[in-house]
């Protein structure tokens, strides 16, 4: 990983600690006060021991001694207690902030952004890679404070008693931090690598399990099977290159610290030999001494051995926040008009849409990269106008629907009664829209909570209310549960037609002023597609509506019809006086009578074909 990244990742990570508020002080505050009392134990215990071996006093005499021990050890289990409790506290608010950021994030830029990716990636984003800056702020921060706190108290306890250790300790010290750098320059890359494997498989599993019954029929099932077999055998790679790191780090750190610590035992052995005679400013070496030296000499190397343990922890958070960043940093192109970004939360405009009204001009949408996928094209839609958009396949129909829903963003004018759709207040705009596609999603649960999506306010008979005007109450009451009938996920358990009637209802429940429907019956058969167009006519009786269809034969009704081609609007008018008119759309139009007549001819060519 390049080391500006790397840099630039540490601080944003570092910049975040604010969400985990005053939790983060106390796990450091309490792993300090254990520091201190861990010197007072080594202290007592080196004085009980000094006064029992060379001064040969009974045990009774340190009775107070013995209960300040006991003492001692019940303090440290509290704090020790304390501060993983803390540290998980503030852990778990930094988590839930960033992933509170992460789904706002992917809600502004909304659903043509997370198209780009498939959702097994989403998941490993919001779920893997944030659960993985846990540690880094539950236990990596806190330790690299107290990684320098204690080692500095135990110094300051151990140079007046004996300078010669104080320099032991201080000189090999460094020796487990310049180690744990040079673990750290690969640790982070091998992270990243790990977490791009790691959401590859997520969107490929994901993705062919989605795709099952197609591959199944294709018989491409034992190809797509080794393809996710290859896919995990890297992710298992790479997983082991990160544990083997992780390893190789402790097990040196380890070894530096037992070095360390030999060192000390073999200067103290020898000196009470006679054979060195240095390092205690002329009052000799007690008993005391060593003891209390070599009791603190492994505590001195623990927090420093503990931060190598947690390092990995800054590199798996370093790997998983290069994603993070990304996402979250990514500009909100849907704030992007005529090439200036306005900040639509300081420029929210109040306006009434119990009626609407649109005007487009010089209007022009675009993907969220800026190429252009419609327009310029400028058309006005008055209240409660039916309005149809007919073209062929890729014109930008749907890319029009996109923009009014807010999921894409546009150059040019696109006025709302009379006030930019730019400044108007997503939410407030969106509840006053009825979404009906051809492919709806109906999530996993009961009808009735599929519904009442929108309107959760909504009671049972409110509920069978729009399940009547959408012409699925039949089926509903039918069901042995009734509304709490069960849709799984993909809406498995319902036909196409009924998931679109339930879906019809949904968008019936909201006091919506403007319907917006792609496809509405492109999937569905004769029968369900009389019984939706009958609920939308009735349901749409003094609210506007744009609708994109394929199908021409039912437009005789609309008050216009918009024309695309390849981006441009080349025709708007009435259905009578396109159809009187040469162009696309008595092109369309005559194309549709043809393939009318087509069907009507295969039967009778079959009945010859078996006479």
């Amino acid at each position: 990983m390049d080391k500006n990244l790397e840099k630039s990742l540490g601080q944003w990570l570092k910049k975040q600690k604010s969400s985990c508020g005053i939790f983060l002080k106390l796990s450091i505050f309490t792993g300090a006060l254990n520091g201190v009392a861990i010197v007072i134990q080594a202290y007592l215990l080196a004085h009980v021991l000094h006064g029992v071996i060379m001064l040969e006093a009974p045990m009774s005499q340190f009775t107070n001694q013995f209960i300040a021990l006991v003492v001692l050890i019940l303090v440290r289990a509290g704090l020790a207690y304390a501060r993983e409790r803390l540290s998980f506290e503030a852990g778990k608010r930094l988590r839930r902030d960033i992933r509170e950021a992460v789904l706002n994030k992917l809600t502004d830029l909304g659903p043509a952004f997370i198209k780009g990716k498939p959702a097994g990636a989403w998941a490993s984003i919001v779920l893997e890679q944030v659960e993985d800056l846990h540690d880094f702020y539950a236990r990596y921060l806190p330790q690299m404070m107290l990684a320098g706190f204690i080692p500095l108290i135990i110094l300051v306890s151990v140079f007046p008693m004996n300078w010669a250790a104080g320099v032991i300790l201080f000189a090999t010290a460094p020796l487990i931090p310049m180690f744990m750098i040079l673990v750290g320059m690969g640790a982070a890359d091998a992270n990243r690598k790990n977490f791009s494997a790691l959401s590859r498989l997520s969107g490929h599993f994901m993705d062919r399990l989605k795709g099952l019954s197609t591959l199944k029929l294709f018989h491409r099932g034992d190809t797509e099977v080794n393809k996710i077999e290859a896919a995990s055998e890297d992710f298992r790679q790479r997983t082991m290159s990160v544990l083997r790191m992780a390893f190789l780090s402790s097990a040196v750190l380890e070894f530096f610290a037992a070095l360390s610590i030999a060192v000390l035992a073999v200067y103290f052995g020898f000196s009470y030999l006679d054979h060195l005679n240095f390092g205690h400013y002329g009052a000799g070496i007690s008993l005391f001494t060593g003891l209390f030296i070599l009791i603190l000499a492994p505590e001195f190397f623990q927090p420093l051995r503990d931060l190598g343990t947690h390092y990995h922890a800054k590199a798996q958070a370093i790997g998983a926040a290069e994603a993070l960043v990304e996402l979250l940093e990514h500009p909100n192109p849907l704030k992007q008009v005529d090439g200036k970004f306005s900040e639509q939360t300081a420029q929210h405009h109040q306006v009434s849409l119990s009626k609407t009204a649109i005007t487009a001009t010089d209007f022009e949408v675009l993907t969220l990269s800026g190429e252009r996928l419609l327009g310029p094209i400028s058309f006005e839609i008055q209240s409660g106008q039916k309005v149809a958009v007919v073209g062929p396949s890729g014109a930008g129909k749907t890319s029009l629907l996109n923009a009014l829903l807010g999921f894409l963003p546009y150059k040019g004018s696109l006025n709302v009664n009379g006030v930019e759709l730019s400044v108007i207040d997503k939410q407030q705009w969106r509840t006053h829209l009825a979404w009906l596609g051809q492919d709806p999603q109906l999530f996993h649960g009961s009808i009735r909570d599929n519904v009442c999506l929108a309107n959760p306010e909504l009671n049972d008979n409110q509920v069978m209310g729009l399940l009547e005007k959408a012409n699925i109450a039949e089926f509903v009451s039918s069901q042995q549960q009734g509304l709490d009938t069960i849709i799984s996920d993909q809406a498995s358990g319902v036909s196409v037609g009924q998931a679109q009637r339930i879906a019809l209802a949904r968008a019936l429940a909201q006091p919506a002023s403007l319907f917006l429907l792609d496809e509405p019956t492109a999937s569905l058969d004769s029968h369900s597609e009389q019984l939706v167009s009958s609920a939308l006519s009735d349901a749409m009786t003094s609210q506007t509506c744009i609708m994109v269809t394929h199908r021409l034969e039912q437009l005789q009704h609309m008050d216009n019809i918009l024309v695309i081609d390849n981006g441009s609007l080349v025709q708007q008018g009435h259905y009578a006086e396109l159809s009187q008119h040469s162009g696309l759309f008595s092109s369309m139009q005559q194309q549709d009578d043809n393939d009318v007549l087509l069907s009507l001819s295969e039967p009778a060519d079959n009945e010859k074909e078996g006479a």
